[in-house]
């Protein structure tokens, strides 16, 4: 199998890949899958062998999924992966937020060449950078999925009141997350009482411009506001307006534009939040190890276009077929392999939205009319026999 990759993947990935199965590499011209960190591929020509693209990282505003999963390619990114990577760059941002680390590092500069009088002229400027401590205040965290969660509890052992809020919330998220953090009812919640607001949603139609005007006139005078999810969650020209008014008192961003660069009281940071070596190893070994169990196994595991299928093999044959979500589509599918009698020892069928997964392990190998009928199937995307 052939897979290519769009960026330097780290090592410790790409070794899992079995040399006498898998040729890895950037010059594969008809590849089963795609390894990617953040090479656009919106404008990429998507070779008919693709079966699956693996994005080394969280966001996957960088592939076209719908594309992909009409073609019936599916989408794996690595939640949690670089999750720690980017919660010790919210927590440095919390810092510079509040503490005027950044314009005093670059005023101490012009003080070279003053000699012995550098102590001095320290002692007599500090004054110009004084911020308040995190101890004590209110932190309100807007989605507490792998990232959030930890800030939450690591700004709770730093002394701080947090506040979290998150509608999709799953069970193992709040198992993880600590006791002391508030369960905000909404955003609006911790509009009104945080002094720290951090951002943490994925971007997508609805929640582009999620931070604008009329969100920010609903919070404290003085917020202090921290983007580490991506640029477009917050609105530039409302943004620079409330930095101006002093309504928000410094916003931190890792996505820095044209829009907010130069303008005063932001702190823009060139997306260092996973630039970390282990936290490229760490979704590097993720999305490998994704990628080889959907090739080897047809297993589904972290899509974002596809949903989740793991189910162990039963039998040496096993029928993937990725297809719409509507009605009678598993009936058709299996009613294929009945008239052909085919016995089905196992069949899973899970949906995500418009799209669904059927996976099918059989006694016997299918005949070549059998996949070719379940193909023919309106709706039906890709069908591949793993055996």
């Amino acid at each position: 199998m052939q897979i290519k990759t769009l960026n330097k993947i780290a090592a410790c990935g790409t070794d899992l890949f079995d040399k006498s199965v898998y040729t890895v590499g950037e010059d594969v011209a008809a590849p089963d899958g795609i390894l990617v960190r953040s090479a656009s591929m919106h404008e990429m020509e998507l070779p008919e062998s693709v079966l699956a693209v693996a994005r080394a990282g969280a966001g996957v505003n960088n592939i076209p999924l719908d594309k992909c999963a009409e073609n019936g390619v599916v989408v794996f990114n690595t939640p949690g992966a670089n999750a720690n990577a980017v919660k010790e760059l919210v927590l440095l941002g919390l810092l510079i937020s509040s503490r005027q680390v950044v314009p005093a590092i670059e005023w101490v500069q012009t003080l070279k060449g003053e000699g012995d009088a550098v102590g001095k002229l320290v002692e007599k400027g500090k004054g110009q950078f004084v911020g308040p401590e995190i101890k004590g205040k209110k932190l309100g965290i807007i989605g507490l999925g792998a990232i959030g969660g930890l800030v939450a509890n690591a700004a709770v052992a730093l002394g701080m009141e947090v506040y979290g809020y998150d509608p999709f919330l799953s069970v193992e998220a709040a198992w993880n997350l600590s006791r002391a953090v508030h369960h905000a009812a909404n955003n609006e919640e911790i509009y009104e009482k945080c002094d720290y607001i951090s951002i943490h949603v994925p971007l997508n139609d609805a929640t582009r411009g999620f931070i604008n005007k009329d969100t920010i006139a609903k919070m404290k005078d003085g917020v202090r506001i921290m983007n580490f999810a991506r640029g477009d969650l917050v609105d530039a020209d409302s943004i620079k307006e409330a930095l101006a008014s002093g309504k928000v008192a410094r916003y931190v961003v890792d996505f820095p534009s044209d829009a907010v660069l130069g303008v005063e009281n932001v702190v823009a940071i060139p997306h260092l939040g996973a630039s970390t070596p282990e936290s490229e190893d760490n979704c590097a070994v993720m999305a490998a190890e994704e990628l080889i169990d959907y090739l080897e196994n047809g297993n589904i595991t972290h899509s974002v276009n596809y949903p989740d299928c793991k189910e162990p093999r039963v039998t040496p044959y096993r029928v993937c077929v990725l297809h719409k979500n509507v009605p009678s589509m598993v009936a058709q599918i299996s009613g294929v392999f009945t008239a052909t009698g085919n016995n089905i020892e196992n069949m899973v069928n899970h949906s995500k939205k418009e799209y669904a997964y059927s996976c099918i392990d059989l006694a016997n190998e299918p005949k070549e009319e059998s996949i070719e009928k379940i193909k023919a199937i309106d709706g039906v995307f890709r069908v591949r026999v793993i055996k």
